[in-house]
């Protein structure tokens, strides 16, 4: 099942207040990025984070997820009504996230 874009309208007013906020659509889902980073996405309407550090402990309990077939595990982000969270979070990952990989 591929994401609504109402969704990913809706995830992304949540995280007006971070700059640089962007997203790349991918086969029906959405790539999330950070200043460059991927940090997450939207996959089958569910709102998914990377697994690091910071999201682990901000979100201890949380469930983990695959976003598709053969994918690592991701967190799901339950509180996506929490604007203040959800940037919290994104910034707190941010340190945690591998650099942009160079284009060939």
């Amino acid at each position: 099942m591929a994401s609504s874009k109402d969704y990913l309208d809706f995830v992304l007013e949540q995280l007006s207040g971070l700059d640089e906020i962007s997203y790349r659509a991918m086969m029906g889902e959405y790539v999330l990025y950070y200043r460059n980073k991927v940090f997450g996405g939207i996959y089958d309407n569910r709102f998914l984070v990377k697994r690091t550090r910071a999201a682990e402990t901000l979100m201890p309990n949380a469930a983990k997820e695959l976003p598709y077939e053969g994918a690592k595990e991701m967190i799901l982000v339950d509180d996506v009504d929490n604007k203040e969270f959800l940037q919290d979070l994104v910034k707190t990952m941010y340190e945690d996230l591998p650099a942009p990989k160079k284009k060939k």
